[in-house]
């Protein structure tokens, strides 16, 4: 079965990467919204190429395709509001689902911009259904999309420009590492931050 829909998926993104590349800056921004709502799509590859044949509007893409895919990011989002929380209460008790909601809700903003900014295989689309669930507000959570996708496809067109369409094969190659680093990173913040806010209340009570 899985490898039936991978095959459906691979011709379907045959057919609509060529049909979508001729509506050049629109197209791609189409392409995001897709990739981000409901059919994978090789955004980076996509992009990079698309770059490289148009190095002047480099930045007119990665607007277009961070546009697409705050868009697109609205459906997984939208099914964790309407149903996600009985979905998590299903797998995790209740004091722990209070206290997942609770770590986002501090951090709501980074909590989304962060892994929008990561290459695959970061499971981005699992952040997005938290933030449904979690109730993040649509537009501080449409604008943290954009951000990180913002950010992420600039450093690749740059890269692009730089080292060619090759850039995204050392991307790929970087990418685990590159989570791996930057959790590491969220890690030692949070606990930065806990250990403060630990220290500024006994400094109250005192």
């Amino acid at each position: 079965m899985k490898s039936f829909l991978t095959r459906i998926l691979a011709k379907l993104n045959l057919v609509l990467l060529p049909f979508l590349a001729k509506f050049g800056i629109w197209g791609l921004g189409a392409l995001a919204l897709l990739d981000s709502s409901s059919l994978p799509v090789p955004m980076d590859a996509f992009l990079a190429l698309t770059v490289w044949n148009d190095k002047s509007r480099f930045w007119l893409y990665c607007l277009a395709a961070a546009a697409g895919s705050a868009i697109g990011g609205l459906l997984p989002y939208g099914l964790g509001r309407a149903g996600g929380e009985l979905f998590l209460l299903k797998r995790v008790d209740r004091g722990r689902f209070e206290r997942m909601r609770l770590r986002f809700e501090k951090q709501e903003f980074l909590a989304m911009m962060i892994p929008s900014m990561l290459p695959p295989p970061t499971p981005w689309k699992a952040f997005v259904f938290a933030a449904g669930v979690f109730e993040m507000r649509v537009v501080p959570f449409m604008l943290a999309v954009f951000c990180g996708r913002m950010v992420r496809w600039l450093l690749l067109s740059l890269l692009v420009l730089k080292l060619g369409p090759g850039a995204v094969q050392v991307v790929a190659h970087h990418a685990l590492p590159l989570v791996a680093a930057v959790c590491g990173l969220a890690t030692v913040g949070f606990v930065w931050w806990w250990m403060r806010r630990k220290r500024a209340g006994k400094s109250l009570e005192d």
